[in-house]
This record gives C-alpha cells, structure tokens and sequence, in this order.
C-alpha cells in the first residue's frame, strides 16, 4: 500500500506529536507499505532523505524554531503542502493520505482530497480540539473554528490519540472517532537496568511553555530539596529564562543541567539515565514521552490530565495530583525519593504497563484502517 503522510512538523522537529507519527510510520514500513512523509523544511535540515524505509520531504516553511510553529509557518506549510502533495499524488498515486492534526495539516489533506479522490484518514492531538490546549491554541479557535468541521467531516475515519482527546472531540464534532494510542517500539526500548540510581535521577521532557509548567516543576524540587536527587529539564522554549532564574533563585544550580532542545536519540539516551519522569502539564493529549517512560521503566508522577491518566495507575507506578496541588505533588516525590526500594518497584510495574502501546498494535489498528478505507 502506498501512503502518503502529511504532518508539520516531524523529528527532529517538533514535540511529542512528529515523534509519534515517525513511529507509526516506521511500522507500517517495516510490514512492506510504501510511505512518503510531506513535512515542514527547517534550516540546516536536509530537503529530502530516506530513513528507517521512510521517504521523508520537507517543503518550504516560513518555520524558524524546532519547537514552535506560528500561524505564518502553518499557513505557509498548508500552501506548500498543497502544491507538492497536488504532484506527488500525480506522480505516485498513494492509495490513502494519512493526515496528523487538522490543523494545520488537514486543510490541505482535505482540499487535496476533495482535488483528487484519495481518501484520507485523520489523527487527532489534543491541539487540534477547542478547549484542549486553551493557553496555546484558544486565540486560534476563535476565528479558526467555522472552518474546522470540514476537515472532520471529510476524512474517512477519525482517530483520537486518547480517551480524553475523543471526549473532548465528541463534544464539539459530529463524527465517529475512534481510539489508537500513540505507541513505542518496545524492542527497541529497553532498559539496561531498572536499578535506582543514587542519586535519584529525575527528568522532564518537553516545550519550555505554560502548558508544561516548567517554573512550576522547578518551585515543587524546591520543596524537597533536603533530599538527594538530581533532575535533567529536556528542551527548551520561551520560559527558559523564568526556570533559569527560578533556579537561581533556589540556590539549585548544581542539581539541574537544561540540555536545551534535543533530538529524540538524545531523549532516549536521558531516560536511561533517569528513575522518574516529572510532568507537571496543565493538559496533555496522550504525551509520546510518557509512553517512552514507560518503555525504559521510569516511574511517572504527573498531574491528572489529559492521557496521563491512561499511564500512570497511582500508588503502583507513580502517583497523579490535581493540576496546581503543588503540596500533593512535593509528597509523591518524597515518597518515591525517600524509598529507594518503592521506586525500583514503580520502575519494574512501568516497564510492565509498557506493553499495551507496543508500537506494532498500534501499526495493527492503522492498517486495518486503511485497508478498510481502500476497499
């Protein structure tokens, strides 16, 4: 089956979202499925390369940072997505367009569908609802909204990256939406060991911005700082100078290394050096870096939103805490920094709950959507 794959931003650019997409796409090309990705260019990227089985072209974009996309850089990414996917389907003629987040990508798989005749199928992140990133997309919806239904309504089937995303969904769209986590490749993933480093190595991964709270995640350690730990902040973004000094002012300098924006790899290769992953996101869809922790064992302590919930069960491979309890996060971790044994025990129950996302479930629920899709 040929497919063609439109998405704005994919690694090394982007979040959780691009990674996500690249796993499914490597599935599908191991089973034998012709893909070719259509995705955003950013400076010193090559224009087009093949990796993992996968055609991977990036057209031009006014996109200027890894890890944010402005309206002009999706507007322009939907322009260019147009024109190439127009001669791409032209030339290669996919069997079905694989769209992720309507927007902005499922404007142009909507029009090159409605040009065209080839079917797409949607996946849906928690931005691509109204309400669901309100610090980050709420100005948008304001006028994008009218224009959103379409895209809905046109594709052939529509799949939600969680629960929550799909009630979020059910709320404001009028189509069958269906449930396919993001996954991981857990034989790839693997950790070397789940024994506790000393001392405890906490990590958190994602954009330097409001909805990861990372001034938040800085002012909780502060709280337990009479414990050993040490805590690496993967990423980076526009808040970065408010953790720096937050920091600072705590007089934590030597317990926190920021890294900057890393690639996936570079992900990877923390996590296996760390114990607990610490998300205190105000909302989430079902983060990508949680199903990664997950896969090298990690324990997870997380505010109770959004796909968290589907990752952690509390009291056995983490804890969860309503958004702004900062008191119930700072004991979560101390009990888990405090007893070495409870978190070598929360790491071995994560590994453990990994295998409901292994990666090649997920690849079975896509293909069996396209093939259904295709006729």
């Amino acid at each position: 089956m040929r497919i063609l794959v439109l998405i704005h931003e994919f690694p090394p650019v982007g979040g959780g979202g691009g990674k996500a997409a690249e796993d499914i796409c490597t599935a599908l090309a191991r089973r034998g499925h012709e893909l070719t990705v259509l995705t955003a260019h950013l400076r010193g990227l090559p224009r087009e390369e093949t990796r993992g089985g996968l055609r991977v072209v990036r057209l031009p974009s006014l996109r200027t940072l890894p890890y944010k996309a402005g309206l002009p850089a999706m507007t322009a990414f939907v322009l260019a997505g147009l024109w190439a996917g127009f001669r791409f389907i032209r030339r290669w003629r996919p069997d079905v367009i694989h769209v992720h987040f309507a927007v902005p990508a499922g404007a142009a798989a909507w029009a090159l569908s409605r040009l065209t005749k080839v079917p797409y199928v949607l996946t849906v992140h928690l931005g691509d609802v109204p309400g669901g990133v309100p610090e980050k997309t709420g100005n948008w919806f304001r006028w994008l909204s009218p224009f959103t239904p379409p895209i809905w309504r046109g594709a052939k089937r529509v799949a939600a990256v969680s629960e929550y995303t799909r009630s979020l969904a059910r709320g404001r769209y009028p189509v069958r939406v269906e449930v396919i986590p993001n996954g991981v490749d857990l034989k790839a993933l693997k950790p070397a060991s789940l024994a506790v480093h000393t001392p405890p190595a906490i990590v958190f991964a994602g954009r330097f911005m409001p909805q990861k709270d990372p001034v938040g995640l800085v002012e909780i350690l502060a709280r337990v700082r009479d414990l050993p730990w040490t805590c690496a902040m993967l990423g980076d973004g526009p808040l970065r100078p408010q953790v720096e000094a937050a920091i600072a002012a705590h007089g934590l300098g030597e317990r926190f290394r920021l890294p900057g924006w890393v690639t996936p790899e570079e992900v990877i290769s923390h996590f296996a050096k760390s114990d607990l992953l610490f998300m205190p996101s105000l909302s989430e869809g079902l983060p990508v870096v949680g199903v990664q922790a997950l896969a090298m064992g990690l324990a997870i302590v997380a505010n109770k939103v959004g796909g968290f919930v589907e990752l952690v069960e509390p009291g056995r491979n983490g804890f969860l805490a309503e958004p702004g309890d900062g008191e119930a996060v700072a004991a979560a971790l101390r009990s888990l920094l405090s007893d070495p044994a409870a978190l070598a025990q929360a790491r071995r129950i994560s590994r453990d709950l990994a295998r409901r996302f292994d990666i090649e479930i997920v690849a079975d629920g896509y293909e069996a959507i396209f093939r259904e899709v295709t006729g």
